[in-house]
């Protein structure tokens, strides 16, 4: 196995950059960090390129290097000039990105999530690992929402991202071509003009969206949707957390 020690190593540099957006475009890769992550990717068959793990790993006997992937040994001062997180692991994985395979707005279907300029990576998370548990095919991440693998959304999404179908697009022609396949495109508004979530039944195919956390959808989005809902509040909060409102919308519009 190769080992790498020093922190000025060419491999470690771009591994490195893969901790910006600039550098994960470029490379078309991402950094994952930590072993629920990384054993997620083994079990999903994602594109893993390779595993970098420090010799004391305490899961070490568990891993299963797939066919391809190149596993190499670093050492402590590597595994912590890679992580971003206080306490690392020992264990990271570079995966190569393949979101928008053969996943196009006129042949989609099933349950997706639009986000549109949410900016929170720990909302964003959630509303991943949420959408997974309710069940949805896919996520859009509009123009305006902090991009898929920063690292913070990664450690949050904790693997659902194996799950779901990902894709970084403009939501316009994915609503409209929602509407066009009569499927119902569900904007979010905090207005008691907006029908009460739970009165418009269940649904198969259709798209829900969240706006961003202080302003909420874009008023051009929330004109171009089938309908727009909203959340009656019975108690004296001004509003909901845009994650805590999307679960119990996902959870409610799913059939």
């Amino acid at each position: 196995m190769k080992v790498i020690t020093s922190v000025n190593n060419s491999q470690v540099k771009a591994w490195t950059k893969l901790n910006t957006k600039k550098g994960r475009l470029k490379q078309g890769k991402y950094l994952l960090d930590g072993w629920h992550l990384v054993k997620e990717a083994i079990r999903t068959n994602a594109s893993i390129e390779t595993i970098m793990v420090d010799p004391n790993f305490k899961h070490m006997q568990e891993i299963t290097v797939p066919e391809g992937t190149d596993m190499i040994q670093i050492t402590d001062n590597v595994v912590k000039h890679l992580s971003d997180t206080k306490h690392p692991q020992g264990i990271f994985a570079v995966v190569r990105i393949e979101m928008q395979q053969d996943v196009q707005p006129e042949n989609a279907t099933g349950a997706w999530l639009f986000m549109d300029n949410v900016q929170d990576p720990g909302n964003i998370g959630t509303m991943v690992r949420t959408a997974d548990a309710a069940g949805f095919t896919g996520i859009v991440f509009g123009n305006g929402t902090t991009d898929i693998y920063n690292s913070k959304i990664v450690r949050s999404m904790q693997g659902s991202q194996f799950h779901l179908k990902m894709v970084s697009a403009p939501l316009d022609p994915w609503i409209d071509a929602f509407k066009e396949q009569k499927k119902p495109v569900f904007g979010t508004e905090l207005n008691p003009k907006a029908r009460p979530y739970n009165e418009v039944g269940k649904h198969s195919d259709f798209a829900l969206i969240m706006g961003n956390e202080g302003n909420g959808m874009q008023k051009d989005l929330l004109s171009k949707t089938s309908l727009n809902l909203y959340i009656p509040i019975v108690g004296k909060a001004e509003s909901l957390n845009v994650a805590v409102a999307a679960g119990i919308l996902m959870f409610q519009l799913k059939n």
